[in-house]
């Protein structure tokens, strides 16, 4: 097994593809045996697991150094390729749901396969493909600029990631002057971006216009595969949100208003959560490794063989660097069968919720590596997501391995943010499908569409004299708008599940574990809402749920003294 710096990247020959795919398709569509059809399958997968398996090293690779013009080419290459391969698939998914044998095919291959063929039939025809090239041309476009930030500041040179330790300073003239730079370089690219935008929203208009969407919300959600819940489901959880957990959410930043010391909260402040500062990991990439090592090693049999094959492979990219693209994400390199992490590390809390959140994800498709078919490696994003959040608080014991007497401070802001995210999470999710009901916004409409129903969301969140953010701009650094359109809320339909973990790792643990384990293994062989049932949790669409969910986090957080906390 290779270490991922030496894997081969071959670009993969398109008319070879289609030649192969197509000859298996059709073996498919003549099979009148149940195991000639899954032959076909088969192989189909295997061709499909090599394009994608090349995509997926561009992509890391790309992100890591944006700067590299070979990964930048190829990455262009693949922007184009990819529409012409949703072409091959969509002609498999059509040979396979129409199948006469379908109902034996459900039995071998699940049910889950052919919902998702289904659903992404209806977002794909040959007449698109110019249109999501340049869709994914965008997107690309988008990463490249938010990337390319050099912004001086403290006698360097940052990117925008590198920003994370100074807007956590305990000195608050610290905090607004890093924050005024950063915000100051998307203002000057504010425009560039607002075009990007733009430009998105047409062209993904356009392609549901195309294939007989009334919008794009609609298309939206058939492209992230919703297959048990719709648009009704979504509206009435957001409000469920707004009703239980914005007044919760106010209470704690008005806690931690009185906590650091200022008559009025500025955006500036609030990722500072302690007047004595916040906790943060005692030591740089090498020393959270090896606590990480430990950690995973006492957890589990499982998380111990994976993480160590994780570091053999030197799968894990983690330190923020120029040119490096911002975030961070955990990808599968299919015929590797490995699970790759991307991130940012600048020396806040963040790198430790990076070392539990995205070891989640590749924890999930590492055990689910069983499941060879592209559709079953990661469920449906807000099930990935439930995977990665609930690792965060089955990670809790080991805290102390990072942050030493700190650690308490740690959970406590760790909890109180994963309750805050939430309002923050469904306002991104209004935002676009206010937009995307609205195509014909302009700009300056869209930064005000943005600003009511943050208003709405997040009433404490005040922007002083920064023109740039109160004219509605905050959403511009929230890639998932640009890149993965409807994707946000994803992250809050799993918080709430793994609020759910929370309180159950707490009663008995090792039933908690034994459900989240299955859970993983179960890949994405099943819809997320048959996922969560699996899991033994409930529904957060049901009434109720995100009040029950969270009860026994803002029990805690209401016990807990953060004024004690905070002289540590």
């Amino acid at each position: 097994m290779l270490p991922f710096s030496e894997i081969t990247y071959v670009r993969p020959d398109l008319a070879l593809l289609e030649t192969s795919m197509n000859q298996a398709i059709a073996r498919l569509t003549e099979a009148t045996q149940v195991d000639e059809a899954n032959a076909a399958i088969t192989e189909i997968n295997t061709l499909r697991n090599q394009f994608e398996t090349a995509s997926q090293l561009v992509e890391i690779r790309h992100t890591i150094d944006t700067r590299d013009t070979f990964y930048e080419t190829e990455q262009g290459f693949f922007d184009e390729a990819s529409a012409i391969y949703q072409g091959y698939v969509s002609s498999y998914y059509q040979a396979l749901t129409t199948h006469p044998l379908r109902s034996e095919l459900e039995q071998t291959q699940g049910k889950q396969l052919f919902l998702i063929a289904e659903a992404s039939l209806k977002t794909f025809s040959e007449e698109i493909i110019p249109k999501l090239q340049e869709e994914n041309r965008l997107s690309s476009e988008y990463t490249k600029l938010m990337s390319s930030a050099q912004i001086e500041f403290d006698g360097k040179t940052l990117n925008l990631s590198q920003f994370g330790p100074y807007l956590q300073s305990p000195d608050r003239d610290v905090r607004k002057a890093a924050s005024e730079a950063r915000y100051g370089y998307l203002k000057e690219q504010g425009e560039a971006i607002d075009t990007i935008y733009d430009k998105l929203v047409r062209i993904r208009t356009e392609i549901a216009k195309t294939l007989g969407f009334p919008s794009f919300v609609e298309l939206g959600y058939a492209r992230m595969l919703r297959v048990d819940y719709n648009q009704s489901m979504v509206e009435q959880y957001r409000e469920q949100i707004r009703e239980t957990i914005v007044p919760l959410a106010t209470q704690l930043k008005e806690r931690q208003q009185r906590r650091i010391g200022v008559d009025q909260l500025y955006y500036y402040d609030e990722g500072f959560a302690f007047k004595s500062g916040n906790a943060t990991p005692k030591g740089e990439e090498s020393f959270i490794i090896e606590g990480g090592k430990k950690m995973y090693a006492e957890m589990s049999p499982e998380t111990n063989e994976f993480f160590n094959y994780m570091l053999d492979r030197e799968a894990l990219d983690l330190t923020a660097k120029p040119g490096k693209a911002g975030g961070g994400y955990c990808t599968y390199i299919a015929d590797e069968k490995l699970p790759f992490i991307f991130s940012n590390f600048n020396g806040t809390a963040g790198d430790i919720d990076v070392l539990t959140h995205e070891v989640g994800h590749a924890f999930q498709v590492y055990e689910s590596r069983h499941l060879t078919a592209p559709e079953s490696a990661f469920p449906t994003y807000e099930a990935c997501e439930i995977h990665s959040m609930s690792m965060e608080f089955f990670a809790y014991p080991w805290m102390e391995e990072f942050f030493g007497e700190e650690t308490a401070k740690y959970k406590f802001n760790h909890l109180a943010g994963s309750v805050t995210f939430l309002p923050y999470g469904v306002a991104i999710d209004e935002f676009q499908h206010v937009i995307y009901n609205q195509p014909e916004l302009t700009p300056a409409e869209r930064r005000e569409a943005w600003r009511t129903i943050e208003k709405k969301y997040l009433p404490h969140r005040d922007y002083e004299a920064n023109d740039y953010l109160d004219s509605g701009a905050w959403w511009h650094q929230q890639g998932h708008v640009f890149g993965s359109p409807f994707y946000y809320i994803d992250y809050t339909l799993a918080q709430v599940c793994a609020f759910q973990f929370y309180a159950w790792m707490e009663q008995d643990r090792e039933a908690a574990w034994k459900s989240y384990l299955d859970l993983c293994r179960a890949g994405g062989s099943e819809s997320f809402l048959t996922l969560v049932e699996r899991a033994g949790l409930k529904s957060p669409f049901a009434p109720g749920t995100v009040e029950a969910a969270v009860a026994p986090v803002k029990a805690y957080l209401e016990q807990a003294d953060d004024l004690v906390l905070d002289r540590v």
